[in-house]
């Protein structure tokens, strides 16, 4: 069911109109998107983390600046074939975490038009 909510979320919203996602929130850079960004960016890990990401109270790394450093003007992500894993999954509305993490839901329907649109949906299904 869910799935198939996300599904027409996004025949009615292109994320390109919007990038709220980049602009408001930051994804935590794993271990494994540092090394992965770091080298296409042709830096070594430490400098890409001095120069993009800073700890959070959780101890994630995050973006050092809101909006994401990699997010142009034309709302394109200069990174995005190599984004990191929390992007990719973004805004989660195929997963559990829709359900398993409310909080989380909650809050990125705050700036997502598209979680706004599933939880819209489900609540007209009830």
């Amino acid at each position: 069911m869910i799935w198939f909510v996300h599904e027409e979320a996004f025949e009615h919203i292109n994320c390109l109109t919007c990038a709220n996602c980049c602009k408001n929130y930051s994804p935590r850079f794993k271990t494994t998107d540092i090394k992965r960004i770091a080298k296409l960016l042709q830096m070594k890990e430490g400098v890409f983390i001095e120069t993009y990401l800073l700890l959070d109270a959780d101890g994630d790394y995050v973006a050092n600046a809101q909006p994401c450093p990699f997010l142009g003007d034309d709302n394109f992500c200069s990174i995005y074939e190599d984004r990191p894993s929390d992007c990719a999954r973004f805004p989660y509305t195929d997963e559990d975490v829709i359900i398993k993490q409310q909080e989380i839901t909650l809050k990125n329907a705050t700036f997502c038009p598209a979680v706004y649109f599933v939880l819209e949906k489900l609540m007209e299904k009830k």
